[in-house]
């Protein structure tokens, strides 16, 4: 409570200290005399010295005079001495003035009764004749008045300084921090400009500094050039709306201070001459400015920014009374600017921690927005890594997706699209295919050609792209690209069936970009296609399935040349794809996949031959059949199954472990997997026709080897087809072949393989060799009567069997023949396979219409059936035959083949032929 009692200052005053209370008398330059009131203003002359004079009294014994001077030259007169005097004249460097002060002249209680003649000089006419008032007492008395009366200006003009410098230093720093450039900092400028105009204009300022003239001048000339921090402020917040008028008015601003400085430096006129134009200058910047201002943040949501231009109008305010002040009072204390300035510091304060408040939550929501998009960019070249790492599966497709976005993006440039639309399309082109990760390998390895089964599956990779791109924000049009780009333009596409504009720009762009670069490349189930076969197939193909706008540039593209440029350039691109965009990212993902891939190699090898299975094993004879001439054998085992009915399946085991431990030595040049079951895949690169041969001679020698002495798999043979490959074919055409082989060695016998030939032998077959070979036959099925062991059959085998069994009994009267039918080539070329193969279907089925039920038939080898009949009588059995001639004949088959026949009773040795 003791903060609210009484002034002690104030009580502690010594009454010595106070204005004099005496007259003074105006001498004149006319000689007359004038008594005049202290402080005051009278006319005097600019240059012209005005005198005043007083008697002190009798009873004086002060130790002072002080008066302050206002731009004057001072003296004091005491009895006629010079006591005291105060001039610049030969110590400032430019200017026609001295600089304000207070002024003081020792006196003691000798100079009572004596004259005080006080001389005032100034050459300005703002301060000609102004009598400031006068002080008598204790010099430590008068100066404890003073700062009574103007300490309170100087510790706000120290406040605004100090504020004005930290406000420049902080939005320093928090440019620095936030990169930008906060608007408070011209408002420190400004401050720190009004500060030193406050310290300039205070009292006390020949206390404060050694060289009050300078800091008088200096007074002025922030006067002169504060608009130029006030007009940089105003710009800030306005974001440079009103810059050109801006920088106009600084120019201004800044060509009145150069001229102010030329005036006052060759001492033609002084700054407070030349200062009502600063003022006018200073006033109309204030107005524009408070007019932009209102016009722009009268309308705003914030407090804030309405506080700052009540704060703006009140320092205009404060500013005009200040400059109104200097021509009606002979001293200016600057308080009322001081204060505005500080509500104006406030409301900055406030509106900039606002403002941060702002731009923090806005670098919170920019850096989330940042670490978003850089997840986005890092899943999207992760997926592109992975895209690539599954195109670099199949050599074939590596470097797929990189070839389809340049031509995309050669293709999106003819169609004007500008730069940024090219990149994302060619973003789109490289994960176009990225829903292959969710296809088996085995599908999309697969060496032939897919199923119905398998193609509806593949279809699928459309929606399991988009599916996964989904959440991708990054790249416009991403999804629709991967989910359209199989679309057809007449409709008959998938996944949706879209047509024409329905389809997506980028996808049809990607879709032709993507069916060249399929069909300009190496598939391991077909060769390239020559540039002839491609432009037919666009031309034919567009208005159906290809835009037909976008089919005829790339056609332009392929007459020009570009696409041979691309191809060139990506041709030999490994799957290194993408590693110079993010190497870390890009080797994790391909060790990964390394590691993936080992374990599926793992898998993929047959336990008990040791050899790769189906899906990898034709895989790499795939790729190996591309690159090299040689010859691909399929290996089939013989009597694998009654090896397994009589000994079990272990016995069974252990010659499929015998022949896959051969395979694999003859193979060790070459590749060699099982296919499945008793069947096995061969393929010995770079040999001949010859070679070819000594190799599988040599390799069924050494199975019977190994096979002869084992009394459970002594009955395992080997049948194998071969095929010689020319280095250029693809690989399902070349396993068919093979199988063809295959087909023939085994219709012919087993244990023996053939050449695969697109032709066949003419077959000349005598009576006595075919005798022989049906008496052997014959004697064959009798020795197989005393077979041993059970006979495992299944349900249907065993209905035939009762069933025959059954007629049998009935009809035990009857004798059982065997008839060979036999089919010879009539003309003097052999015929071909096909022909041939059609021929024995055709009368396959005519066997099979003309006999009856209780009648076995089968195919004994590649041009001959075996015929097994129940007849009461022999001589029934040429018109059956003869039947099965007349229908073969009256058919229309082929002529390039007559059929033939010899038979025997299976009770007699002798048999006949016809």
């Amino acid at each position: 409570m003791e903060l609210f009692g009484a002034d002690e200052q104030s009580a502690n005053r010594t009454s010595t200290a106070a204005l004099y209370s005496g007259t003074f008398v105006w001498e004149k330059a006319d000689g007359t005399s004038e008594e005049i009131k202290v402080p005051g203003r009278y006319q005097v002359p600019a240059g012209e010295t005005m005198v005043l004079t007083t008697t002190l009294p009798d009873n004086y014994d002060e130790t002072a005079f002080a008066i302050r001077s206002s731009l004057q030259d001072v003296k004091f007169y005491i009895g006629g001495e010079l006591r005291a005097e105060y001039s610049t004249k030969e110590t400032r460097l430019v200017g026609k003035n001295s600089a304000s002060r207070f002024v003081f002249c020792p006196t003691s209680y000798k100079d009572a009764g004596k004259e005080l003649r006080l001389e005032l000089t100034t050459y300005t006419s703002n301060y000609s004749g102004v009598v400031n008032s006068i002080y008598c007492g204790d010099q430590s008395a008068i100066w404890q008045i003073i700062f009574h009366q103007y300490a309170p200006t100087t510790f706000i003009g120290f406040f605004v300084l100090f504020s004005g410098m930290t406000i420049i230093l902080f939005s320093m720093i928090l440019g620095f921090l936030y990169h930008i450039d906060f608007d408070m900092e011209y408002l420190g400028w400004c401050m720190t400009m009004g500060a030193v105009w406050l310290l300039g204009e205070s009292k006390l300022r020949q206390i404060l500094v050694p060289n009050a003239s300078a800091l008088s001048s200096l007074c002025f000339v922030m006067i002169i050039l504060c608009p130029i921090p006030l007009l940089l402020y105003a710009d800030s917040i306005q974001n440079g709306r009103h810059r050109r008028m801006y920088l106009i008015a600084g120019g201004i601003v800044l060509a009145n201070f150069a001229i102010s400085s030329v005036l006052y430096s060759t001492g033609m006129k002084d700054y407070i001459e030349m200062l009502p134009l600063g003022q006018i200058i200073l006033a109309a910047v204030f107005v524009m400015v408070y007019v932009h201002l209102f016009q722009y943040l009268h309308k705003s949501k914030y407090h804030t920014d309405r506080l700052l231009l009540v704060g703006l109008l009140l320092i205009m305010v404060c500013v005009t009374i200040e400059s109104a002040s200097v021509y009606f009072v002979t001293s200016v204390s600057g308080i009322f600017t001081g204060i505005g300035m500080i509500i104006l510091l406030f409301v900055n304060v406030v509106r900039t921690v606002r403002g941060i408040q702002h731009m923090e939550d806005m670098r919170q929501q920019q850096e989330l927005e940042r670490k978003q998009k850089q997840t986005e960019e890092m899943t999207l070249q992760m997926m592109r890594t992975l895209a690539a790492t599954i195109e670099g599966k199949d050599r074939n497709n590596c470097g797929h997706s990189i070839r389809v976005a340049e031509y995309a993006a050669l293709i999106g440039k003819r169609l004007g699209l500008s730069s940024e639309e090219i990149e994302n399309l060619k973003d789109c082109a490289y994960l176009h295919d990225i829903g292959a990760i969710g296809i088996p390998d085995q599908i999309l390895s697969k060496p032939g050609r897919l199923s119905e089964e398998e193609y509806a599956l593949m279809k699928q990779h459309t929606l399991i792209g988009a599916h996964i791109l989904k959440d991708i924000t990054l790249v416009p049009h991403l999804v629709e690209v991967t989910k359209s780009h199989h679309e057809r333009y007449d409709g008959t596409g998938y996944p949706e069936g879209l047509s024409g504009a329905a389809i997506p720009l980028y996808a049809r762009i990607v879709a032709v970009a993507d069916s060249f670069d399929a069909m300009h490349s190496r598939r391991i189930y077909r060769n390239a296609l020559s540039e002839d076969q491609i432009r037919k197939e666009f031309s034919e193909s567009a208005g159906k399935q290809f835009d037909p706008r976008i089919s005829a540039i790339l056609l332009d593209l392929m007459d020009e040349g570009h696409l041979e440029d691309v191809t060139s350039k990506y041709k030999e691109m490994e799957n290194s794809l993408y590693m110079d965009s993010n190497h870390t990212i890009n080797k994790f993902i391909s060790d990964v996949f390394t590691t993936i891939k080992s374990q599926e190699d793992i898998t993929s090898y047959d336990f008990l031959t040791g050899l790769p299975l189906r899906t990898l094993g034709e895989k790499q004879i795939a790729c190996a059949v591309q690159d090299h001439s040689g010859c691909l054998a399929f290996v089939d085992m013989d009597n694998l199954k009654k090896i397994n009915d009589v000994h079990g399946h272990k016995a069974g085991d252990r010659a499929l472990m015998t022949l896959g431990k051969l395979l694999a030595r003859f193979a060790s040049n070459g590749y060699a997997c099982r296919l499945g079951g008793d069947e096995f895949l061969l393929f010995f690169p770079d040999i001949t026709h010859e070679e070819a041969s000594e190799h599988m001679t040599q390799l069924f020698h050494q199975f019977h080897v190994l096979t002869r002495d084992d009394a459970e798999i002594q009955y395992a043979s080997l049948s194998a087809g071969l095929y010689m490959c020319s280095g250029n074919e693809p690989f399902p055409d070349c396993s068919s072949k093979a199988d063809n082989a295959l087909y023939y060695a085994k219709r012919n016998g087993k244990n023996q393989f053939s050449f695969y030939q697109p032709q066949i032998d003419h077959l000349s077959t005598s009576v006595s060799g075919a005798g022989n070979n049906l008496t052997q036959i014959a004697k064959s099925l009798q020795d197989s009567g005393s077979y041993m062991g059970a006979l495992n059959l299944d349900y249907r085998d065993f209905a035939r069997q009762y069933s025959y069994i059954h007629q049998l009994v009935i009809r035990n009267h009857c004798r059982c023949y065997l008839i060979m039918l036999t089919m010879e080539s009539t003309g003097e070329t052999s015929p071909s396979i096909e022909k041939a193969e059609q021929a024995l279907l055709q009368m396959e089925e005519i066997i099979r219409k003309s006999i009856r039920k209780i009648d076995i038939y089968t195919r004994y080898s590649s041009m001959q059936y075996l015929i097994l009949l129940f007849q009461p009588l022999e001589s029934a059995i040429p018109n059956i035959m003869d039947r099965i001639f007349m229908r073969y004949e009256s058919f229309n088959c082929s002529k390039e083949f007559h059929p033939i026949y010899d038979y025997q009773a299976m009770s007699e040795e002798e048999h006949k032929k016809y």
